[in-house]
């Protein structure tokens, strides 16, 4: 008896013990947010919200997660380590729309739920995209953005993040798509600084050479905004380019103070983490299923309705200016 209580006590009540943390922990939905890259503001931003989801949800763990540099090689193996850690799902902003769908199957047949988010992986690579705006939406704003500022006209250069990045290629690919509604306004080129502030920097230097009359540079990645209006202001040229695009806040309140840049526009990061999380939570439970025309809760930002490539757009864009900066430059 003695003996058979000691079992009882010490094996037997670990047995138990264990097995209800196994259960406990099964009951925790694990959500990877795979970004670009670690150390981008962004992306550090959308982590926030994604901890919100989880906090409202209740029964989240939130894995924040990435490669040093934005590679579809680093990301891969990100993927691969969390295949094996058998998360229940992944949420990934992809650094190119193809070289991650081979892994990001592997995991779907493994059953875990795939989701892109910011930028997309190809259809066969996930089960729905969440745009953060609409590209059409986007494209249009980009170019508005540096237009609103040139009502005679003038000449402007993009720099982008990456050649194989998806979400800017898309975007500048719309922007095109409107020219014709800014008349006088010319696109001379675009370059590439691949989401490095040093390379974009570099390239911001070189356009304002190449073109001596150029009036503004639009940069559709935060990392490349806040590289050009850097270089705006080391060659004594504000006033004169006007850098514009996609950017933070918090990044880009000297550049609005100091006029390199006259305005810009972001959707909310921290509401982009959040809708991703909360709707890979959704799909990871069986909640809802992708699918097109499907509606799938997002918490506090609404639904998603699905098009027929299973994908849909969180909300518009959102213009920042000298008034209404210092109001956001706290949050993100």
């Amino acid at each position: 008896m003695g003996i058979s209580r000691r079992l009882f006590g010490g094996t037997a009540l670990a047995a138990m013990m264990l097995a209800g943390g196994a259960a406990q922990a099964q009951d925790n939905v694990r959500i990877a947010l795979v970004v670009k890259a670690l150390g981008i503001g962004f992306f550090e931003a959308a982590a926030k919200g994604a901890e919100e989801a989880a906090a409202e949800l209740g029964n989240v763990e939130v894995i924040y997660t990435g490669p040093t540099d934005t590679t579809a090689e680093g990301q891969i193996e990100v993927i691969n380590s969390l295949i094996a850690q058998n998360v229940d799902a992944i949420a990934v902003s992809a650094n190119d729309t193809d070289a991650l769908v081979p892994a990001l199957k592997k995991a779907m047949q493994r059953g875990i739920t795939v989701i892109s988010w910011d930028s997309g992986v190809a259809p066969e690579g996930r089960q729905l995209h969440l745009n953060p705006s609409s590209n059409p939406l986007i494209g249009n704003m980009i170019i508005k953005l540096a237009a609103d500022n040139l009502p005679d006209g003038g000449e402007v250069a993009v720099l982008s993040a990456t050649t194989t990045s998806t979400n800017q290629n898309i975007w500048i690919d719309e922007m095109n798509k409107v020219m014709g509604d800014y008349p006088g306004i010319e696109v001379v080129t675009t370059v590439y600084g691949d989401d490095l502030a040093d390379k974009s920097y570099r390239e911001a230097q070189g356009l304002m050479q190449t073109y001596p009359d150029l009036d503004a540079i639009i940069a559709p990645t935060s990392v490349g905004i806040v590289a050009a209006a850097r270089a705006v202001e080391d060659a004594g040229k504000v006033g004169e380019v006007n850098v514009t695009g996609l950017g933070l806040p918090s990044e880009m309140a000297g550049a609005i103070e100091s006029g390199a840049s006259k305005s810009f526009a972001i959707w909310n990061p921290i509401d982009l983490g959040y809708s991703a999380t909360y709707l890979a939570y959704e799909l990871a439970t069986g909640d809802a299923e992708a699918a097109p025309g499907a509606e799938i809760p997002m918490g506090r930002m609404g639904t998603l309705t699905l098009d027929d490539n299973n994908e849909g757009a969180m909300a518009d864009p959102f213009v920042y200016d000298s008034s209404n900066i210092d109001e956001f430059k706290s949050i993100f």
